[in-house]
């Protein structure tokens, strides 16, 4: 997450302070409290709502080593948090992000996904081995084809995959409108477990057909950019929070867009997009306490289009 907020931030490390929560992570308040959860509709397995998107994190481990992935997945689980996608690229980050996830306190807490961005049925075989080798799990809890890539030819692999036991759920990724029609067309003749979608105050087209579809079909939804990539917080930059965002729960311009998505019911749970432990730990604490009503809803939507 990029620097947004100025004196709203330090308000709410305040309020972090406050609750006993600072050091990135908070055991005692997890296991207290514990992290909302939603159904995974196709077999009622329930997902905490505030996740880990880490490709970016998962990247720098050639230059930082494997000390800031494992910081900011050991700050979700602390806070309840389970669910960490990652996009595999490069064999030697691959291999470092398998190494920190097999950690003994984190091998059981993580919902771990992958994904295949090849073309051809042997070139997304050799990448989806590869994930299970270098990630060290063999069921992978979550098989994704990114942005669609060679649909046709990827998707019954998944099928044989998870009929093998080699994935334990299987799914489709996209971030960009653009590819709304095709994975529309995808899920008028296929029923995915999982679908992935940018959707975000900023990005709302979700909200049109996809969110109502995968509620209708009983498709779990993961997000993405919900801070559109740290562009949001560019947008917003020098803007402060309005004194009302705090009664819906919001002390900062991350949970401003955090709560907006939560107050879907067909979102199973956000990729919050990180580097940082500590803004992981803030994040999570976004999936507690109030989410918008309707008329919320609506006052947020008017404050982002007009800024």
């Amino acid at each position: 997450m990029s620097k947004p907020w100025s004196a709203n931030r330090r308000d709410f490390l305040g309020l972090v302070s406050a609750l006993g929560l600072a050091g990135l992570v908070s055991p005692r308040v997890s296991a207290q409290h514990g992290m909302p959860r939603r159904a995974i509709p196709s077999t009622g397995e329930t997902l905490p709502v505030i996740g880990l998107g880490s490709s970016k994190v998962v990247s720098m481990i050639a230059a930082q080593g494997t000390e800031p992935v494992a910081a900011v997945l050991r700050a979700l689980v602390a806070q309840g948090g389970a669910v960490v996608d990652t996009w595999p690229r490069d064999a030697g980050n691959d291999a470092g992000f398998g190494r920190v996830i097999n950690e003994p306190d984190l091998r059981d807490a993580l919902f771990v996904t992958t994904k295949i961005d090849q073309t051809g049925k042997e070139a997304g075989a050799r990448q989806f081995h590869d994930s299970l080798r270098n990630y060290g799990r063999n069921p992978i809890d979550l098989a994704q084809i990114f942005s669609l890539t060679d649909l046709a030819t990827h998707w019954p692999s998944l099928q044989e995959w998870k009929q093998a036991g080699l994935a334990r759920y299987i799914g489709v990724t996209v971030s960009q409108y653009e590819l709304y029609p095709q994975l529309e067309q995808f899920l008028a003749q296929n029923t995915p477990d999982f679908f992935q979608v940018n959707y975000s105050i900023t990005e709302r087209r979700a909200e049109e057909r996809l969110l109502p579809l995968a509620a209708d079909r009983g498709i779990a939804v993961l997000i993405n950019r919900p801070f559109m990539n740290g562009s949001y917080f560019s947008r917003l930059e020098g803007q402060p929070l309005p004194d009302w965002a705090r009664a819906v729960g919001c002390e900062s311009w991350a949970q401003f867009s955090l709560k907006y998505i939560l107050a879907h019911p067909a979102v199973t749970t956000i990729l919050t997009e990180t580097s940082s432990a500590e803004h992981m730990a803030e994040n999570a604490l976004t999936a507690h306490g109030p989410v918008p009503d309707a008329a919320a809803l609506q006052r947020m939507r008017a404050f982002i289009d007009q800024v």
